[in-house]
Parts: structure tokens; C-alpha cells; sequence
């Protein structure tokens, strides 16, 4: 699936994040489905870097995350991973 050990250990490590993101959705927001806390953790993992860069004082690198259908669509989900 992945050319080199190192950007296999670079998605595992991306979807331990999501995991954990999605952990704590389901843990703080009580109406949250197990789907949608997936689909959000692995939206903030896979654009970590992002993230970092607008809690340090750059929000509007925020506006450069994909629309929610593109993102969709590059999502592996979280119960896919082995």
C-alpha cells in the first residue's frame, strides 16, 4: 500500500491522531455520532500542520482546508484500520 516504511509509519501515526481526537469528541459532546467524531478526528489530523499554524496566530490558514465533500472523500475510516 505505501512505497517506504516511513510514509507507512507517517499514515499510522496520522490515524493514531484521528483516533484520538475521536475519543475525545465522544468523550465532551455527548450528542456526537462515532461517524461523524471519525470523520472530524481525521479531518483535524490530516491537516494538523494547518491547525498548528492558525493556533499560533494564523487563522485564516484555516480557509485553506478542502470543503467537507473533498475531504470526504480522501477519508480512511478509522474502523478500516487494521
Amino acid at each position: 500500500m505505501f512505497d517506504s516504511k516511513k510514509n507507512a509509519d507517517a499514515h499510522d501515526k496520522m490515524l493514531e491522531l484521528a483516533e484520538n481526537f475521536s475519543a475525545l469528541f465522544e468523550k465532551h459532546i455527548e450528542s456526537i455520532s462515532e461517524q461523524d467524531a471519525e470523520m472530524i478526528g481525521l479531518l483535524l489530523s490530516k491537516n494538523k500542520n494547518i491547525l498548528v499554524a492558525a493556533c499560533k496566530g494564523q487563522p485564516e490558514l484555516l480557509a485553506d482546508i478542502g470543503s467537507e465533500a473533498e475531504e470526504a472523500s480522501n477519508i480512511t475510516p478509522l474502523t478500516a484500520k487494521a
